[in-house]
């Protein structure tokens, strides 16, 4: 786990705060389904916001992990590289689910 802890622990912290928003990941369940407009995958519309804030904390947290002594190249690259697919399909897969 050395050197994966911001990964493991702000996945956990992601997971968490999903589970208590409760979003909305099927798009039959919005408010908009067969009509046109924007809805929100959040109960509170601030999280279309929020919720991409934190997974770019999250990527910004696993970098500054990365980059301090010591470091290991290939540790980096694994890391960097699960935390930016994982941040990128939550936030592209929330972000258009109602849209």
């Amino acid at each position: 786990m050395k050197g994966f802890w911001a990964l493991v622990t702000g996945g956990a912290g992601v997971l968490v705060l999903l589970l208590v928003l409760r979003p909305i990941v099927d798009q039959r369940d919005c408010p908009n389904f067969g009509a046109a407009g924007n809805a929100s995958a959040f109960p509170d519309a601030a999280w279309d916001l929020r919720f991409p804030l934190v997974l770019l904390v999250w990527v910004a947290l696993v970098i500054v992990e990365q980059v301090l002594p010591p470091r290991n190249a290939g540790r980096a690259l694994a890391a960097i590289s699960l935390v930016l697919v994982a941040s990128c399909c939550l936030g592209a897969s929330l972000g258009t689910v109602c849209r």
